[in-house]
């Protein structure tokens, strides 16, 4: 390129389509072509056809190339005068009236979305107070009745609403009357959920062992007078124990399940358990009497669930914190075992695995159990102090012996079998006033 004229001449696009040509795309970057709107623009663009169609012929000079080869660069001018064409037959007034409306529109609807959410925000707030505030009130009014009921029932609790205070104290029911119903029902069909699943794996490879250890202490160890109705105490106690493989069953577990299936018996019959046949019942108070026992045997369970773990290291402690409270409430008492060289393990064990249930008649038990219910962690704290009230209770008898044999058996064999509530009241009472002096400086009873 020699000259200005010969650069003007190069760059200028030719009409041709060959390859490398560039050519106008209508649609998203351009508006549409309208042959009414571009007739002008399609006149001033025509031109001839070529003098000889056919195949271009092949450039031999640079001229010749020059004057056959559309830059792909320079598209600008028609690109220029294309959209000005387009913008004279639009109205800006139009185009711009149309955008503010969509603009002030799309404004008016996020206004009022944002209205509508922040009132639906303010009632669900308003509501969530307002029950909030209902709970809080029910939960501080529930509370309190509990509390009181724990008061009430710490002397003793009369046999006809024993069962609903047991439920109650225990954690089994909730103290909102109005979803005891509800809470039964679910309870009850739970666990016979849990009949349906696992109760007949009891005679596989890994669960035959529990429920042989089971069908042996249902049948011959429980002092209980309802022995005979160990299919019950059976679904029970391999129930739990199928659910708790961290401790599984503990040979002792069995007594523990006697309290509550008499007291839920209550519910269903006015004479003594001792004189009823408990197959006269429906199948349905069986049932419910038979979910019951399991839940508020499992509730008891998981306060002292370390007694039943392997080594049953909370039986262990509770063993050794009896040996040492001893040591300090009656010295004579204490020193006299060890000159015969009584363990407290030896006799103690079974008072805190059964929760002094072969040491004391069925009747003693129950009301025992009441202030358990009623006093905190009675089960797994208070029975400390109960032990302890209960072996000093027998001081005199104690010191009369004069060798291992004879402690050993007075220890395992205490004459109880004639106690009721009078013997049990005065028991608990003792037990308080060690609790009360003890419990809140264990170093009191420490060496």
């Amino acid at each position: 390129m020699s000259s200005d004229g010969k650069n003007k001449q190069f760059w200028k696009r030719s009409a041709e389509k060959v390859p490398g040509s560039i050519q106008h795309v209508y649609g998203a970057q351009h508006p549409p072509f309208d042959p009414r709107l571009h007739a002008n623009l399609m006149k001033a663009g025509s031109r001839p056809p070529p003098a000889t169609p056919g195949k271009p012929k092949k450039a031999t000079t640079f001229q010749e190339f020059e004057s056959i080869t559309s830059d792909a660069w320079d598209v600008k001018d028609d690109d220029d005068e294309l959209l000005a064409m387009a913008a004279q037959n639009l109205n800006i007034e139009v185009v711009m009236e149309t955008a503010n409306k969509v603009i002030e529109n799309h404004s008016k609807q996020q206004e009022r979305q944002r209205q509508d959410d922040t009132a639906e925000l303010d009632q669900r707030e308003e509501e969530e107070e307002e029950e909030d505030e209902g709970q809080e009130v029910c939960t501080v009014d529930h509370g309190d009745a509990i509390n009181e009921l724990r008061k009430l029932s710490w002397s003793g609790i009369p046999r006809q609403v024993r069962p609903i205070t047991w439920k109650l104290l225990s954690g089994y029911l909730p103290a909102n009357a109005e979803r005891r119903e509800s809470v039964l029902q679910r309870k009850r069909q739970e666990y016979f959920g849990f009949i349906q699943q696992y109760y007949d794996s009891r005679n596989d490879e890994h669960h035959q062992d529990t429920y042989r250890q089971v069908r042996m202490d249902v049948q011959s160890g429980s002092p209980n007078p309802l022995i005979w109705q160990r299919r019950i105490f059976e679904r029970i106690l391999f129930i739990w124990a199928i659910r708790h493989p961290a401790s599984g069953y503990v040979q002792g577990i069995n007594d523990l399940v006697t309290p509550f299936f008499v007291v839920f018996l209550f519910e269903y019959i006015e004479e003594e358990v001792e004189n009823f046949d408990v197959s006269s019942l429906q199948e349905e108070a069986l049932r419910n009497i038979e979910a019951d026992s399991f839940w508020c045997m499992s509730k008891l369970l998981d306060g002292i669930q370390d007694n039943y773990t392997f080594a049953q290291p909370g039986i262990q402690r509770k063993v050794k914190a009896l040996e040492e409270l001893v040591s300090r409430i009656d010295e004579s008492v204490h020193q006299h075992m060890q000159q015969y060289e009584v363990e407290y393990l030896q006799f103690a064990f079974r008072w805190m695995n059964n929760l002094l249930m072969r040491e004391l008649p069925l009747r003693c038990t129950i009301r025992l159990w009441d202030t358990y219910q009623a006093e905190p962690e009675g089960f797994s704290h208070f029975h400390l102090y109960v032990c302890a009230a209960f072996l000093v209770r027998w001081r005199k008898e104690i010191l009369d012996e004069r060798d291992f044999q004879g402690l050993m058996i007075l220890l395992q064999n205490l004459p109880t079998m004639h106690w009721g509530n009078e013997e049990v009241s005065v028991l608990l009472a003792e037990a308080y006033r060690l609790k009360f002096a003890f419990a809140d400086a264990p170093n009191h009873y420490k060496r």
